[in-house]
């Protein structure tokens, strides 16, 4: 059955008439944002510049289309996570790695591109995985509580750090576990990777039981992607292993029954945390939902790559990623971006476009795809997204 996901034009009415809605009641009820901070934990999906921080190296086409430059995002403009902050009010939440320029009192984003839920057993030169797991995430978090904690006092300190009573007040996010589970496909298959999906699940219902025993109460949590979409995965795979839309079968199969787990999980850990929401987002159906029928929502190109090398059904080719030169077959190619990244859902074959991460917010704030449903505009006079 086809999920009925609006189309561009009527997700975005769809949501500016539920902020006519709440400006009119907001004389009423509040004029602000009950959440006042945004602290994420997750990958690349979220990543503002953390991985890029402690690793400079990101060269354009990054960052092409709203900063015109490349700002540490995987992608060529702004995240789901950009698109949060904008509409709750909030600026871009600083990355907790970054030095210079980042202002902390409204959140800090953990999030590091190739980061896991589970520890790494390998290096990030070996592998290319983070280091920064979920679980140093978590460290990084209790440190930086105790940190505001100490300085609250501190008036030099308060210009850039959030007030000591912050954390009850803010919105917790998560977007992490992709590359738990893409790391390892070419080694073990898929059947191998779902052996441990289960101990992946569990670790993201433990840190938000400790983040809560740290005074926070409102976490959203995204599941999985439906990567079996992804143009990255889909090059070399036989015909048969695909669906009408061009996507692998197994995998995305595989992140349904991922998903399936998270969703039970974090519903019994619900029951635990008393006063608390914790929100299961299924921005997988929406990003599917894009994938399989770009065309009905203001795109044209589903599982082709915007930037990347080769052309063809993908414009993907694993030997040169985007951005990047090489040497092939005594050529020497580069991987480019097209110059329209508003009519693709995937921006480099691994992450979405600004575009479709556009979409999908709009599809996060109205609360349809949550559960249980979670509409933002009961809590916050909702901004424009532009």
């Amino acid at each position: 059955m086809r999920l009925r996901l609006p189309k561009a034009c009527d997700l975005q009415k769809l949501f500016l008439a539920g902020m006519a809605m709440v400006a009119t009641l907001s004389c009423l009820s509040h004029s602000k944002c009950e959440f006042e901070a945004i602290f994420n934990f997750g990958d690349s999906n979220s990543d503002t510049g953390g991985f890029w921080a402690a690793f400079p190296a990101q060269s354009g086409p990054y960052g092409m289309t709203y900063f015109k430059r490349p700002v540490g995002r995987a992608t060529d403009g702004r995240l789901m996570l950009d698109f949060l902050a904008q509409a709750l009010g909030l600026p871009f939440i600083s990355p907790y790695l970054q030095s210079i320029g980042s202002d902390y009192r409204h959140g800090a984003n953990y999030a590091t591109l190739a980061s896991t839920v589970l520890l790494p057993n390998t290096s990030l030169f070996v592998t290319g995985i983070s280091p920064f797991s979920l679980a140093i995430q978590l460290n990084q978090m209790k440190a930086f509580k105790a940190q505001v904690e100490e300085h609250s006092w501190d008036q030099q300190e308060s210009k850039r750090l959030p007030s000591w009573d912050i954390f009850g007040k803010s919105l917790y996010t998560f977007y992490i576990g992709q590359n738990d589970f893409t790391s390892n496909l070419a080694a073990i298959g898929v059947g191998g990777v779902k052996q441990y999906l289960p101990q992946v699940v569990s670790q993201i219902a433990g840190t938000i039981k400790e983040l809560y025993a740290l005074g926070g109460r409102a976490f959203l949590v995204l599941n999985l992607a439906p990567v079996g979409c992804y143009p990255s995965f889909l090059v070399g795979l036989p015909p048969s292993e695909l669906d009408a839309f061009g996507c692998s079968i197994s995998y995305n199969n595989a992140v349904v029954d991922y998903n399936n787990m998270l969703k039970e999980t974090l519903r019994q850990t619900r029951g635990s945390l008393p006063n608390a929401s914790l929100i299961y987002v299924d921005t997988s159906s929406v990003l599917l939902e894009l994938f399989r029928h770009p065309t009905s929502h203001g795109l044209k190109y589903g599982t082709k790559a915007c930037c990347g090398h080769g052309g063809g059904a993908h414009n993907f080719d694993p030997r040169v990623f985007c951005g990047n030169t090489k040497v092939i077959n005594g050529r020497t190619v580069t991987a480019t971006a097209s110059s329209d990244p508003y009519n693709y859902v995937s921006w480099d074959g691994v992450h979405a476009t600004e575009a479709a991460n556009k979409l999908v917010t709009w599809a996060i704030l109205n609360g349809s795809y949550s559960d249980p449903p979670f509409p933002f505009h009961d809590f916050c006079d909702l901004q424009p997204l532009n």
